[in-house]
């Protein structure tokens, strides 16, 4: 079933198209005279700032991704509904530490690179191999193309970032918070920029994605009933990636304006709404076991098994927030885009080095421990509320 998710979300328009159409003229005429490299372009997020870049047709656009099959299906689907483009479009399915990457961007030249590349779940958070994953993909990685940038002639560094950056109470919050400081830190020649998300609707790995495929599986919805996050489309994402690069000075962070209550949405009523825009009605079990032996003796095909369960895992907040007290905003730019300016501290400044040194020294050791990679990011980030509940989400359904 195709879903209006703006609809969805009770939208009556892109929460963006104001400043985005406002702007249009100036951000046509600098995407058609530049030459881009989308790294993580097969994700959802990357999907989405290429399609938007390629029907505006740049230059150059060069797309890196290691899946191989989600970057056929992206190149489909532009020939399908934009065809092709003037300027010089490849793809190139390698991981971005690799040599072959390298190789590649050694030779080529670029104006802008946006890099989606990363780890994003709060479900990877149980064991420390993982998690060295996650800080290599988030942290290292980034700080790599930066290193390889360094004689480069580049307009804009564009990495994602997450409203779980700000007063992280997860490791993958924690690492996007790093890689801000770690990315600012070492951007003397080039101008870094950043955006903070919200949830992305229905995007790949996402818990409303996960819907779609319980419903294919004929298998039961298992959602928090006590989360609140905020969502945004997987085109206003590619709308706040594009404007963040073009208009974004160096070292700011750009968030989507919509850090109010009104607009936190509970992912219980999300899942009700999914369910009825299906022309399902929700059942709800007591427990996990109650809603699988439902699914599987359920005889009416307009009932749908849905458990409802409080949050008890590690690194869950109730609610997630763009910007914390202390940070100096920018709200008068933008219709719906704020700013922060004052990205990190002084303090933070001083110490990311040291972190960067700890983090690959800890690397080579025989043994890893996650108490251990706690501890050093613990004394990097002051405000990190990490508690370990000794309950995580993979222990979910």
């Amino acid at each position: 079933m195709k879903i209006d998710v703006e609809k969805f979300l009770n939208r009556k328009e892109n929460l963006f198209s104001k400043d985005f159409k406002i702007n249009e003229k100036l951000i046509n005429k600098e995407i058609k005279k530049s030459k881009f490299l989308i790294i993580g372009a097969a994700g959802s997020i990357g999907q989405a700032v290429t399609t938007e870049i390629f029907k505006k047709h740049p230059k150059k656009l060069h797309l890196v991704d290691i899946s191989e099959n989600n970057m056929v299906e992206l190149v489909r689907s532009l020939r399908s509904s934009s065809g092709y483009i003037s300027g010089e479009f490849k793809t190139f399915e390698i991981d971005v530490d690799s040599i072959e990457f390298e190789k590649l961007y050694k030779k080529q030249s670029y104006d802008y690179i946006f890099n989606f590349s990363a780890l994003k779940h709060v479900r990877s958070e149980k064991d420390p191999y993982t998690l060295m994953r996650l800080f290599k993909v988030n942290i290292l990685n980034p700080l790599k193309i930066i290193q390889l940038s360094k004689n480069k002639k580049i307009k804009k560094f564009f990495n994602v970032s997450t409203d779980k950056a700000s007063e992280p109470a997860n490791m993958m919050g924690a690492s996007k918070r790093l890689m801000e400081i770690s990315l600012i830190s070492k951007s003397r020649n080039i101008p870094v920029v950043l955006a903070r998300f919200a949830n992305v609707l229905f995007s790949d790995g996402s818990l409303l994605s996960g819907f779609k495929y319980r419903l294919e599986k004929n298998q039961p919805l298992s959602v928090p009933k006590d989360i609140k996050r905020y969502f945004i489309t997987s085109k206003e994402s590619a709308y706040l990636c594009i404007m963040t690069a073009i208009f974004g000075d160096k070292n700011q962070i750009f968030y989507p304006k919509i850090q109010n209550h009104k607009n936190l949405i509970s992912f219980s009523n999300l899942a009700i709404k999914f369910l009825k825009l299906n022309k399902l009605r929700p059942i709800f079990s007591k427990t996990e076991n109650s809603a699988r032996k439902f699914s599987k003796i359920n005889k009416n095909k307009n009932q749908w098994p849905c458990y409802l369960f409080s949050s008890d895992t590690t690194g869950e907040k109730e609610e997630e927030i763009f910007y914390s007290k202390n940070d100096k905003l920018n709200t008068t730019k933008f219709n719906d885009i704020g700013i922060i300016t004052n990205a990190i501290s002084k303090q933070e400044l001083k110490k990311i080095n040291l972190f960067i040194k700890n983090l690959k020294q800890y690397s080579k050791k025989d043994k890893w421990k996650k108490k251990e990679l706690i501890n050093i990011v613990k004394k990097t980030l002051k405000n990190f509320n990490y508690i370990d509940k000794k309950k995580y989400l993979n222990e979910k359904m």
